[in-house]
């Protein structure tokens, strides 16, 4: 079969794709837009896409990947959108995240054949995205495919190479994301909620839909590490202030991965880390000699400040912290450390134990390539995230400053304050 007669093909399933939406009630009209979708400055550089809310960045996966956002139902019609200059915004925000591991999730619904950009625009947009944005995307959700995906799929057969098309993965309802994202941190457009209830409903799916009809959690184990409070951990371990997670990391870390180049920027073995996460969580203990890989625990540390349930730097100093660009340069170091200092006990403890090891790391930077602004880049939002939603692409400016501000000049951000019980790594 020659290629125009898959495109020609692409445009009538397209259309029954589009049939197939009216039948369930769809007719691919936009509705209103959830109020948590953050707002887009007059002066983005690319405030004239940004504003469509097109592309989000929604924090971390379950294992320390940025997650990248691409709403097709948010696409406006061709002739109100510069493609050109869509391509360069969706190059700009990875562009902040392609040197770490990072994945993207695809929302498929709402691609018509008013706003479906051209099969060409797509080939070259596809080589327009060189190995650097390629090597590190560890996978593409598409959410609710239909036969265009599968015929598109056809289409560019040729050119994607086999490995990148082992990352791609197809996801037929919202509910299959959970195992994979923080699903609750996700900006998901109302379209593609009602969507999939429509879609659930017709096939008679008996799966919860959102987060508010799931079951109530389990209660957490005595032993539980993951996912439960810093003051659970202390009291199920006789007040030590360090959770056993951090200190083992730490501890194996400073001995054996200071010099091991761009470690926490690289991600490890999904099974592997859920496996040491379970024994975590029971009481088991963890021997991380047996790996001797020091990327594994890079991995678990991250993993456990992003399943705190409120981040180390709490959600009441999250407005402060993005703050921080607002404040004179020779002022920063101050004003960062009058934020560290209004913590609580327990959340300052654990900060100054993971940045005293983080700034040790830092001055190995000539091997391991992990300066203090590489290791911000990695951190920022592990340690700090919004209370509702996940947060905005302006808010990364500010925590990756604040983060590097913390290592960078943890010996006097950190000298004047000591906790009861406190110990260094």
């Amino acid at each position: 079969m020659h290629a125009v007669d898959f495109e020609q093909l692409a445009e009538i399933e397209l259309q029954k794709d589009e049939e197939d939406l009216v039948h369930l009630g769809h007719e691919g009209t936009a509705v209103n837009r959830p109020l948590q979708t953050p707002e887009v400055h007059l002066n983005h550089p690319y405030y004239d896409i940004a504003r469509h809310d097109i592309i989000h960045v929604a924090g971390d996966d379950n294992f320390g990947r940025k997650v990248i956002t691409f709403s097709c139902c948010r696409l406006p019609p061709c002739h109100e959108i510069d493609h050109v200059r869509l391509l360069e915004y969706l190059k700009y925000t990875l562009d902040h995240y392609v040197e770490n591991d990072y994945t993207v999730v695809y929302f498929h619904y709402g691609l018509n054949s008013r706003n479906k950009p051209s099969l060409s625009w797509l080939q070259s947009a596809y080589k327009a995205f060189d190995r650097k944005y390629k090597k590190n995307l560890k996978m593409l959700y598409v959410v609710h495919p239909t036969n265009f995906i599968k015929v598109l799929w056809n289409i560019f057969k040729p050119v994607i190479s086999h490995k990148f098309g082992k990352k791609i993965l197809y996801i037929k309802y919202l509910s299959d994301l959970r195992e994979h994202l923080k699903f609750n941190r996700l900006i998901i457009p109302q379209e593609v909620l009602q969507h999939d209830e429509k879609l659930r409903a017709s096939q008679k799916a008996k799966l919860p839909s959102c987060p508010a009809k799931c079951p109530p959690p389990r209660p957490p184990l005595p032993t539980q590490q993951f996912g439960v409070s810093l003051q659970y951990i202390k009291n199920k371990n006789s007040g030590a202030l360090i959770p056993p997670v951090i200190k083992d990391t730490i501890s194996y870390l400073s001995v054996k991965g200071l010099h091991t180049e761009g470690l926490f920027r690289r991600s490890a073995s999904v099974h592997v880390i859920k496996d040491i996460q379970k024994s975590y969580n029971l009481g088991k203990p963890v021997n991380f000699d047996e790996s001797d890989d020091p990327h594994i625990p890079a991995v678990v540390l991250k993993s456990f400040l992003r399943e705190l349930p409120e981040p180390l730097l709490t959600f009441g100093s999250y407005q402060r912290i993005l703050e921080i660009t607002l404040v004179e340069n020779v002022l920063r170091v101050t004003r960062c450390k009058q934020i560290i200092h209004s913590l609580p006990d327990d959340n300052y403890a654990v900060l100054k134990y993971v940045m005293c090891f983080l700034y040790a790391l830092s001055q190995e930077s000539i091997s391991n390539k992990m300066s203090a602004s590489n290791l911000a880049c990695v951190f920022g939002l592990n340690l700090a995230w919004p209370q509702e939603g996940p947060p905005s692409i302006d808010a990364l400016l500010p925590l990756n400053v604040f983060t590097e501000l913390m290592i960078e000049f943890y010996p006097q951000i950190f000298d004047s304050r000591t906790v009861p019980g406190e110990c260094l790594p």
